[in-house]
């Protein structure tokens, strides 16, 4: 088994979480969203956030708005609905809980110990 494949499961696990979190201060566009996640070391691609924020319009957490740009076509600016704000405490709840027991599991046996006999 390849860690990497472990890595990546778990990154994706966590990325609704991470955009709804980026979303919690300000409305911003997917080019914003991408660059504070690979800033944190979130390795994703645009193929993996375009549909994710198209399931989480869907699902209500989400709204979008268009604004001009200076700078080229008009950007789509995401932003959390009332209902994604809820959403959004029961995960950082749920989120503590999980770090918690994880970290509760693992202490002291961050290292592989051998079962040679």
């Amino acid at each position: 088994m390849k860690i990497e494949n472990t890595k990546a499961q778990m990154r994706k696990g966590v990325l609704e979480f991470c955009i709804l979190s980026i979303l919690q201060g300000e409305d911003a566009y997917t080019s914003e969203i991408l660059s504070q996640l690979k800033d944190a070391k979130m390795l994703v691609v645009e193929g993996t956030v375009y549909p994710l924020l198209t399931r989480l319009k869907n699902a209500g957490l989400l709204s979008y708005r268009w604004e001009e740009s200076t700078s080229g076509p008009p950007r789509k600016y995401y932003g959390l609905t009332e209902t994604g704000k809820l959403f959004l405490i029961e995960l950082n709840t749920t989120w503590n809980d999980m770090v918690k027991a994880v970290n509760l599991v693992t202490k002291n046996k961050s290292t592989v110990k051998s079962t040679k006999k």
